[in-house]
């Protein structure tokens, strides 16, 4: 598929910038809404407070949440030598693939999972004593697949959920960029005022500065407010080291959007979104809806990284965004769904064609990264203007750090 069409070439050079490690925020500000925020609009840039983005989307927006919550994904055993091993959860395998479901898992799990002292850990089970509400439960873990690095959780207690084993076991996966231990704040400030749907192992962080107060806010001048999900997978902190950016490796996510979702897009006059996991949500949504419109029921909601421009080039012409997002509908209604999950690993970079999105809030990422080429593809090359106002106006950066407001020129 990829060698029949015409893809970006991309200089990874031309999105690298300097970051000093200090500017790179260690703690979240507090309180989140007076975090500093840069609004980028019509080429223009001026500075505020994050509160103050009530004043800067009107009724026309409908502004769309990723409410996936971050799972305590990061647990650590010991062994009998003394060898400390960390596991840390990335995708369940068995007795499902699908997030939400493993979470409740009653009798043991399998998860591939990123091992710390791997080479310390060879055929042994590790054990736990977890305190779960009170009760003293044992975790053990085992290698279900080594050479895959699939480990097997199984706890004495059948009573209990997987969720509730790694809420009292586990650690909050803070980010290979801030160099500390995570702490119990951190269970509260890396998760979003609206997270909802255990499965991420990274917090989708331009959320991170909204308050009930500013959500009622936004909702009191009429900006309708949607929560889509994304469950945010470790792959989003892997750097580009392809020489050919387009064959980096897009780890797939989980995505689940509503019929209500759907509708919303469907009369929505402006889309805004709360940063790039909802932003590759909705696109994604939108592709499938493309896939509907060409292949009927068949099609399966499976988007892949190359696809947008693949179609861009297969069909003379691509539906609207009503006329996709229609399609989705209709599908549902057939199938008789009111919830519809699928994957994506959707890779947004200079020369993708934006279908659906008009504003985006997010923070500031690190160079030369997938997350830089989004915001490029978004604002052009103005993207630099905006990462040199961030760092000549002392903005925090990266996931604790400030945020931006940009529309689409």
């Amino acid at each position: 598929m990829d060698k029949d069409i015409q893809l970006p070439q991309i200089d990874l050079n031309n999105y690298q910038y300097d970051l000093p490690t200090e500017r790179i925020a260690k703690h979240p500000h507090s309180p989140r809404d007076e975090s500093k925020l840069m609004l980028y609009k019509d080429g223009n840039i001026t500075h505020k407070v994050f509160k103050d983005i009530v004043g800067e989307l009107d009724a026309d927006y409908t502004l769309f949440f990723n409410n996936t919550k971050v799972l305590p994904a990061r647990l650590y055993f010991q062994k009998e030598t003394g060898a400390n091993i960390e596991v840390f959860l990335l995708n369940p395998i068995k007795p499902t693939r699908d997030i939400s479901a493993a979470m409740l898992a009653e009798s043991g799990t399998v998860w591939e999972c990123a091992i710390g002292n791997y080479k310390r850990w060879k055929d042994q089970s590790l054990v736990s004593a977890v305190n779960v509400e009170g009760e003293i439960v044992k975790l053990t873990v085992s290698h279900d697949d080594r050479t895959k690095r699939f480990v097997k959780f199984e706890w004495d207690n059948p009573s209990l959920k997987f969720v509730d084993i790694i809420s009292a076991a586990g650690n909050t996966p803070l980010p290979p960029y801030i160099k500390r231990a995570a702490t119990e704040e951190d269970k509260d400030t890396y998760q979003t005022v609206y997270s909802k749907n255990e499965g991420a192992v990274a917090a989708p962080t331009a959320g991170l500065h909204f308050t009930k107060d500013v959500l009622a806010k936004l909702e009191a001048k009429g900006v309708k407010e949607e929560e889509v999900t994304l469950h945010v997978s470790a792959g989003t902190f892997k750097p580009i080291s392809a020489d050919i950016v387009t064959d980096h490796e897009m780890h797939n996510e989980q995505v689940i959007v509503t019929q209500e979702n759907i509708k919303a897009l469907i009369d929505a006059k402006k889309v805004a979104c709360v940063g790039t996991t909802s932003m590759r949500t909705i696109e994604s949504t939108y592709w499938f809806g493309v896939r509907l419109i060409h292949e009927g029921d068949t099609a399966t909601f499976d988007i892949h990284k190359l696809e947008a421009y693949q179609k861009v080039a297969e069909y003379a012409s691509l539906p609207t965004r009503q006329e996709s997002f229609s399609a989705v509908l209709e599908y549902m209604i057939k199938k008789d769904i009111s919830t519809l999950s699928g994957e994506t690993s959707i890779f947004i970079m200079p020369g993708y064609q934006f279908r659906v999105i008009d504003a985006l809030v997010t923070n500031f990422h690190l160079p030369s990264t997938t997350l830089v080429l989004l915001i490029a593809a978004f604002i052009g090359e103005d993207w630099r203007t905006v990462y040199d106002q961030a760092l000549d106006n002392d903005y925090r950066f990266l996931s604790y750090g400030d945020s931006s407001l940009l529309f689409r020129n």
